[in-house]
């Protein structure tokens, strides 16, 4: 299977490295719900430490998935399933779980960033990699405050931006949540978009490589595990906090027995 795999251009390093990042992103979220669904104080998690560990791993799904987007192949189809997928996690949330619901959550941005940006792949394929690289990064680090009412980044605020902005959930979609907005998962178009299509263009930028083939080093895969993981990763991405749940439950129900 791997021979077959491999002629069909299957890059395992990748599937290899999303699994990673998902399994980082299992145990954030069981640290999460045992902080903040089971009333533990995790002082570390609460911090500094928990805050840099959230943030790579939102980083790295978001890099990885626009560094990704050219091996689709229906990729109107992709952005559909990934979006539906999201809408999936809200209703569910929404239903059963509205203190902890999840609005315009992660799936529902990957789904939404890999749709617009097929839909625009003729007008960005204009764009030379490098520049786009670069503007992508820049407009990224400019925007990323923005869901608090800023232009900046973390702790540098720039400027402030009109609260008229921050009106209503179309604007929320967007990066500009008003003040009664919650999610306990949020991932707007903006800044987002931009970390997305900096995967795209970094992409874009290897393959300009005089090599005849640069990225032949991530087809040879060493760990089957992680790569049976990240090949499964949307759906065991639905499966996952229903799983913590449980398995949590039981935890809680056991030591404090």
């Amino acid at each position: 299977m791997e021979d077959r795999n491999r002629r069909r251009g299957r890059y395992f390093a990748l599937d290899e490295l999303r699994g990673l990042v998902f399994i980082s992103m299992v145990l954030y979220h069981g640290m999460w719900d045992l902080v903040y669904m089971f009333g533990h104080e995790i002082a570390w998690y609460e911090g500094t430490a928990g805050y840099v560990w959230q943030q790579s791993i939102c980083w790295c799904f978001i890099l990885l998935s626009g560094f990704c987007w050219a091996f689709g192949r229906n990729k109107y189809r992709h952005a559909g399933l990934v979006f539906g997928a999201g809408f999936l996690v809200t209703l569910v949330t929404c239903l059963f779980l509205p203190e902890d619901r999840v609005v315009f959550g992660v799936l529902t941005f990957l789904g939404t960033a890999a749709f617009l940006t097929t839909l625009l792949q003729p007008l960005l394929s204009r764009c030379r990699p490098a520049p786009g690289l670069i503007a992508s990064i820049v407009l990224f680090v400019f925007t990323r405050n923005v869901n608090v009412g800023f232009l900046g980044f973390e702790e540098w605020r720039l400027l402030k931006l009109p609260e008229g902005l921050y009106d209503n959930f179309v604007t929320a979609f967007l990066g500009f949540p008003p003040g009664d907005f919650y999610s306990t998962d949020y991932f707007s178009l903006i800044p987002w978009l931009f970390l997305f299509l900096s995967g795209y263009f970094l992409y874009r930028c290897v393959m300009c490589s005089q090599k005849e083939e640069p990225l032949h080093f991530l087809k040879r895969g060493r760990a089957p595990a992680l790569r049976w993981i990240g090949q499964r990763s949307l759906l065991l991405y639905l499966l996952h906090q229903p799983a913590l749940y449980v398995l949590l439950h039981l935890w809680v129900w056991y030591f404090d027995k």
